[in-house]
């Protein structure tokens, strides 16, 4: 418990971190006020008949909270601790206050957790909430279980984020990478243009935990489409610890 405690006061130390878990809780019902307008006039002509995803599908854009916060936590590691010692970096201290890696693994794993995981609530509740307030009778309460596989899709895209980190040993091609495919252009979706395979990849897959209408070429259940993700990211958090293990300082 201590060393989860050092984790997450190190992590909520970062200014970085911070800038995630603004970003993250703030999007998404920015959005959903920005888009009023357009969606009250969507139902009203009928282009709009099945609001059951409303405030749902908004959670998609404040993604970015988590992946910066997925990245940080590991990338701050590598990061050089100053000008004056250009070749130090944080992991130094890290590992001689905890030689055992795996135990810093897991410490770091929980603080990531705990932290989204927080932060996926308090968006949710908020986002779904003012959906309701601004649609009304248009916007259903979803159910819990859609509400909390939201949460946890977006804990796993954080954990995905911290893999691909563990794995490149570098904060900005994974949090690129990511952004780029959440919001710029999806290579997982244009994928699924070329084969159905593609419907299985993490971030497709994971969608269809909570949401129910979509251009999903293959319909996966809530439940399989959460093994598939949770899957995918066990595996890639496999080969990270791994060579996290394996590496010099």
């Amino acid at each position: 418990m201590s060393v989860i405690r050092a984790e997450l006061r190190k992590l909520l130390g970062l200014p970085t971190a911070w800038v995630g878990l603004v970003l993250g809780t703030l999007i998404a019902p920015v959005v959903v006020l920005l888009n009023a307008p357009y969606t009250r006039r969507a139902i009203a002509a009928g282009t709009l008949t099945d609001t059951s995803d409303l405030g749902l599908r908004d959670l998609g854009i404040g993604l970015i909270g988590p992946m910066v916060l997925g990245v940080i936590v590991v990338s701050s590691e590598y990061t050089s601790t100053g000008q004056d010692a250009p070749g130090a970096r944080q992991l130094t201290a890290t590992l001689a206050a905890v030689p055992d890696r795996l135990r810093l693994l897991l410490a770091k794993t929980t603080a990531l957790v705990l932290v989204v995981a927080a932060q996926a609530a308090v968006t949710a509740a908020a986002t779904i909430t003012l959906t309701q307030v601004l649609h009304g009778a248009h916007a259903p309460a979803p159910a819990p279980a859609r509400v909390a596989a939201a949460i946890l899709y977006w804990t796993l895209t954080a954990l995905l984020a911290y893999a691909l980190t563990l794995i490149t040993r570098n904060g900005i091609v994974p949090l690129t990478l990511l952004i780029i495919n959440s919001s710029v252009v999806s290579v997982s979706y244009l994928l699924t243009k070329v084969t159905d395979l593609a419907a299985y990849l993490p971030d497709i897959a994971g969608t269809q935990m909570f949401l129910r209408s979509g251009d999903f070429p293959v319909e996966i259940p809530p439940v399989t489409a959460g093994l598939v993700m949770t899957a995918w990211v066990l595996a890639l958090l496999a080969v990270g610890a791994v060579l996290f293990h394996r590496r010099d300082v």
